[in-house]
């Protein structure tokens, strides 16, 4: 059984059409030949993710959902054009292959990249793919590496000053997400206002400004097949933006499930991070402030905001299947997924020094 990331049978309404991508493939790559095989990645909640195979060679499709989508959500175009511009400072980022914003074609946007040929960790290890505890240690560190890496990027030499407003950003963040879990607020999901208002009431200054993933987690890397410690690509730019770095560390450690969590926490896990050789929370924690060079005296502010964001992007996926806007039956328990996190997020607080 291959290691290697793969792609499935395409999901019923997500079907794209070949002949336009064949076309549109060949005006870009006029040496293609034949006609192409199109898989879609099962993985994801947000954009669809797509294998196009023609004989000897294989790209990846990003497209927005079909159907209705928020205003500023699923910006192909930013997402493809952050990444050009990160990859001559950021070696991680996949090849853009193409860009395209001519509706007519698949009736989106949409972008094309070259395929990393790698392994993809997602809720446990792959069949065949063994790690002791501290060949898992030494996984877990090169990944949080490349976070801390990424918040090291000279911004302004790269030419992504205009990706996002800098200054400011705890405070839009946490206004901005209550706005937004507020309008997503479904009757049977609670309305996270005890969690808004200490968010509102204890947030710090920002304690930099630099770019940050905003989604940086084990199944958005890409492992060298041949040697699985080397990060070879970061996927999923579509949130990244300027802003701080202890909030982008707050929104990964939301999904970083440990051995000790609940037993629901552990079935909303996505990524092998209870595993024997893992960091817990804590300890991510300590190694990123020791590798970065910051500093903060408690970390609750972070940790529960990067819960209640896990909410709002929970919340306004199930808002789209509690009103029939999407059929896919994936989202149907994940306005039990947001009240498990409004309450995890109260536990916190309850217990916080801030």
């Amino acid at each position: 059984m291959s290691l290697i990331d793969q792609p499935t049978e395409i999901r019923e309404g997500e079907e794209l059409d070949i002949t336009a991508v064949d076309q549109f493939m060949k005006a870009q790559l006029p040496e293609l030949s034949g006609t192409p095989t199109i898989r879609q990645y099962p993985g994801g909640a947000s954009n669809l993710t797509y294998q196009i195979d023609y004989d000897g060679r294989s790209f990846v499709l990003r497209r927005p959902p079909f159907g209705h989508k928020a205003k500023s959500a699923h910006d192909m175009l930013r997402e493809a054009r952050i990444m050009e511009a990160l990859k001559p400072v950021y070696p991680y980022v996949p090849n853009i292959i193409a860009i395209c914003d001519d509706h007519s074609v698949l009736g989106d946007d949409f972008y094309v990249m070259e395929r990393l040929e790698g392994i993809i960790l997602r809720q446990d290890f792959p069949e065949g793919f063994s790690l002791d505890e501290s060949e898992t240690r030494k996984l877990c560190t090169n990944v949080v590496d490349k976070l801390v890496d990424l918040h090291q990027v000279d911004y302004h030499a790269a030419g992504l000053d205009h990706i996002g407003k800098g200054a400011g950003y705890v405070r839009r963040q946490i206004e901005g997400w209550s706005d937004r879990f507020r309008k997503a607020h479904t009757d049977d999901v609670g309305d996270c206002e005890e969690v808004m208002q200490w968010l509102h009431e204890k947030m710090p200054e920002d304690v930099t400004t630099c770019i940050i993933h905003n989604d940086f987690r084990f199944d958005n890397v890409v492992l060298n097949p041949n040697n699985p410690f080397e990060v070879i690509g970061i996927l999923d730019w579509e949130m990244a933006t300027l802003g701080d770095p202890l909030m982008d560390l707050g929104n990964s450690l939301a999904y970083w499930v440990q051995a000790d969590d609940d037993q629901f926490f552990q079935m909303l896990r996505r990524q092998p991070t209870h595993r024997p050789g893992m960091m817990t929370r804590d300890e991510v924690v300590e190694y990123y402030m020791k590798r970065s060079g910051l500093e903060v005296e408690n970390f609750d502010f972070y940790e529960v905001y990067g819960l209640f964001r896990l909410a709002g992007i929970v919340q306004q996926i199930y808002y789209r299947f509690y009103h029939g806007q999407t059929k896919d039956k994936r989202f149907a328990g994940f306005g039990q997924a947001a009240n498990y996190l409004e309450q995890r997020c109260k536990k916190l607080i309850s217990q916080s020094k801030l």
